[in-house]
């Protein structure tokens, strides 16, 4: 349903069902599927491909152009998937040619004055709190929980699952299962609570909980660790994915507690 008040560009492809309110501007080459919300005063610009039942509140910028002086117009996207809310003045910019896309997975949301910047994949069921900051070309995975105000170095990686303390200042990566803040950024345990609130066994939390205890609590250096953990723990999907992580880590992880 379109608003008398709002601007639509005549080439941009929304499902019938679309709701959208007064003083939104939608460009050219955007796709919005059915059932999404778009609220007022939302701009929507080129290479926006917003999914199914999706809310944009009012003030937010989605596909806004890369704050990155590397950006020459190339034709890039910002998708968002569906059931995601973007709230109140949120900023969502496009990719650039390093990666040509910016992507927000399915089941987010995604508080008010929150930016992801160009080339950021954001996995499902994420939920940024008010006024994160996410730089260029980081990573989050699914079901990662991060608290208002924190500042994400760019190409930083976040593993599922993590419960990121608020104001926080993450400038190494952070392994999958795991509580993190403090300042400077360091381990603080496992986010056993969210866990189990997402089915996780006692037994799988202990395995995990013994992992970390290798890499953050025995004195050992990571390449160490990840050895005696393949040696000494039986192989499990969470045990694979954190060894995966740690090796593949280009900045680096968090460190443990001092």
């Amino acid at each position: 349903m379109k608003q008398p008040l709002a601007y639509v560009h005549p080439a941009a492809k929304i499902a019938s069902s679309v709701v959208i309110d007064p003083f939104v501007t939608i460009d050219q080459n955007v796709e919005i599927g059915e059932g999404t919300r778009i609220g007022s005063n939302v701009t929507i610009l080129e290479g926006a491909r917003i999914g199914k039942n999706c809310t944009i509140c009012s003030g937010a910028v989605i596909s806004g152009i890369p704050q990155d002086l590397k950006f020459r117009g190339e034709e890039t996207l910002a998708i968002i998937g569906d059931n995601t809310t973007i709230r109140e003045c949120a900023t969502v910019n496009r990719g650039t040619a390093s990666k040509g896309k910016t992507v927000v997975g399915n089941n987010c949301l995604i508080m008010a004055y929150c930016h992801v910047a160009h080339d950021c994949v954001i996995g499902d069921n994420v939920i940024m709190s008010n006024a994160v900051q996410v730089a260029g070309e980081v990573v989050i995975d699914n079901y990662a929980v991060i608290g208002g105000g924190a500042l994400i170095h760019q190409f930083s990686h976040i593993g599922q699952h993590v419960m990121l303390q608020g104001g926080a200042l993450v400038n190494k990566d952070i392994p999958p299962y795991v509580k993190a803040g403090r300042n400077p950024i360091s381990y603080a345990g496992i986010n056993s609570i969210g866990l189990r609130r997402r089915g996780f066994t006692n037994e799988q939390i202990r395995d995990i909980q013994e992992i970390f205890r290798y890499l953050y609590l025995s004195g050992m250096n990571n390449s160490d660790a990840i050895e005696r953990i393949e040696a000494e723990l039986p192989a499990t999907k969470e045990r694979d994915e954190i060894i995966l992580f740690v090796r593949n880590s280009k900045r680096g992880i968090i460190r443990g507690y001092v």
